[in-house]
């Protein structure tokens, strides 16, 4: 298990991403749509077009770290990309809050 600090964000992007992308392409996405520092220490994530893939990107102080998921089934019914929170900051709110 992965502790995060208090103050580390989650940043969930809206829409789809194409996951082809690694580290650096995902960096870059970060710095120019979410105009964020990727080096911050907040943690981002990212669903393919299908939704069955989620790619999560966080700096932990010493290196970029690129986590992968893939779930049996499409994500639809979680993550609506229209109407998801874009950043959730408070601990007890970590998990996809969608409408």
């Amino acid at each position: 298990m992965i502790g995060l600090p208090s103050n580390t964000r989650v940043w969930i992007v809206a829409g789809h991403t194409d996951l082809r992308k690694g580290f650096d392409g995902l960096a870059a996405m970060v710095q120019t749509a979410l105009a964020a520092n990727p080096f911050c220490g907040h943690v981002f994530v990212f669903r393919g077009r299908r939704g069955d893939i989620l790619k999560v990107l966080w700096f932990d102080g010493q290196g970029l770290m690129l986590l992968a998921k893939r779930r049996k089934r499409a994500a639809e019914a979680l993550w609506k990309p229209n109407h998801c929170m874009s950043t959730i900051a408070d601990r007890a709110r970590r998990r996809m809050v969608c409408t």
